[in-house]
């Protein structure tokens, strides 16, 4: 069966249809899971041919598959990309994508606020391999021109930042490093394609923690890259393949199952944020609040100029410290204590403790992961009951007094 000429169809309408065509063999609407290690071939003929890349078609699933085929064409095809390539998980994604562009003797300049698990790539293995790599707030525009060197070969950043929500100017910070001879990697995980689109604003490549938003019910581990064919032609064929870190079939199933409804739940996710975000800057065991929609927020401009809204990550710092959280975390009913993001049910998290627990903590409080910062994705449940949640659980923090003793990770 011949492909769905898609035109120029809504975003929405792309996470419908995009990818997806009824199967050849049996006119299945749905792309069937192809649960396969290996791919027959006709003759030896056709196995020569596709290896030597004379001919399309399968070989082997660490090389590809039909599953995760369909999955790569939709999400191209969402972040306005050339291709599109599914790994196994978010730092996969983008050790692949990092370790493509950059070599031994090469500098990277990555933001200083990073997740943790990209920070210690970026700390701790990427020097073993003789790749320098200098951390700068790269919210400030000036620190990116003291910071680029003759031998930077990329500029790495999360907008917004996990977890301090801070944002940093895509569309400034490419022209710059464009200018020096390196290329920029963003990391879209927290926006998705539907609010953010770091491509059209003159990145090279976006990478995702696909775990999230564009799976969305927390049942499947996944990473994309997407940026030009030829750069992520070269990813595929070698840090990808020779490394291994692939998607499976079935997790690439549920990733296009879940990217059908991702407009639908951003759009409850940030509608709810927005509600708990204004709730949470009136408590007074909260210090401060940060949501890049509220206007209190520093870069509350800068979110509107580059995203089409604001989503649904919140941090906000409490009223006495690591103690503080440590007991709110201990109190939350509806919220789900755990890791992770962009589920459709919240989750909360007390990063000093958890996600950023690796970074050494004078880094960490340097890039504003404060003892008592905690960062919460706000699910699809009625706002009501968010809110009564955070509420009882902000309530049992009467007593608390901050504890420097607690805080020595």
């Amino acid at each position: 069966m011949e492909k769905k000429d898609l035109g120029k169809l809504g975003f929405q309408s792309l996470c419908c249809h995009a990818g997806q065509h009824a199967d050849p063999q049996t006119g299945a609407h749905n792309t069937p899971i192809y649960q396969t290690s290996t791919f027959a071939f006709k003759n030896v003929q056709d196995g020569a041919d596709k290896f030597a890349g004379e001919k399309e078609g399968y070989i082997y699933t660490r090389l590809g598959n039909p599953t995760q085929s369909a999955l790569e064409e939709k999400m191209a095809a969402l972040e306005g990309a050339e291709a599109a390539i599914a790994t196994a998980s978010g730092m996969s994604a983008i050790s692949a994508s990092v370790m493509a562009v950059a070599y031994a003797g090469d500098h990277i300049l990555a933001h200083d606020c990073l997740y943790g698990c990209t920070h210690s790539l970026m700390e701790e293995i990427l020097p073993r391999y003789g790749i320098e790599v200098t951390f700068a707030d790269l919210s400030d525009l000036d620190n990116v021109d003291e910071y680029l060197q003759d031998n930077t070969k990329l500029v790495y950043l999360e907008t917004p930042s996990n977890p301090t929500l801070n944002l940093v100017d895509i569309e400034e910070i490419s022209k710059k490093a464009h200018a020096a001879g390196a290329k920029v990697i963003v990391d879209n995980t927290f926006m998705t394609p539907y609010l953010q689109n770091p491509l059209a604003l003159g990145a090279d490549m976006v990478v995702h923690s696909a775990t999230k938003y564009i799976g969305g019910h927390g049942d499947a581990i996944a990473g994309i890259i997407a940026g030009k064919e030829e750069m992520l032609a070269e990813i595929r064929m070698t840090t990808l393949k020779d490394f291994g870190g692939i998607i499976s079939p079935f997790n690439a199933w549920l990733l296009l199952r879940g990217l059908k409804t991702l407009p639908i739940r951003v759009d409850k996710h940030t509608e709810n944020a927005k509600e708990v975000a204004e709730f949470l800057e009136a408590h007074d065991k909260v210090e401060r609040v940060f949501y890049p929609g509220l206007e209190s927020h520093p870069q509350h401009d800068l979110a509107k100029k580059q995203a089409s809204g604001f989503g649904s990550m919140i941090s906000f710092e409490l009223k006495g410290g690591y103690a503080a959280g440590e007991k709110m975390m201990n109190n939350v009913n509806l919220a789900t204590l755990a890791v992770s993001l962009g589920d459709v049910d919240t989750l909360i998290q007390h990063p000093a403790s958890m996600t950023h627990a690796p970074v050494p903590r004078e880094e960490r409080l340097a890039a504003g992961i404060t003892d008592g910062l905690v960062r919460i994705s706000i699910g699809i449940e009625d706002v009501e009951d968010i809110i009564a949640d955070l509420d009882n659980s902000l309530s049992v923090l009467a007593d608390v007094e901050e504890d420097e003793s607690l805080a020595t990770v």
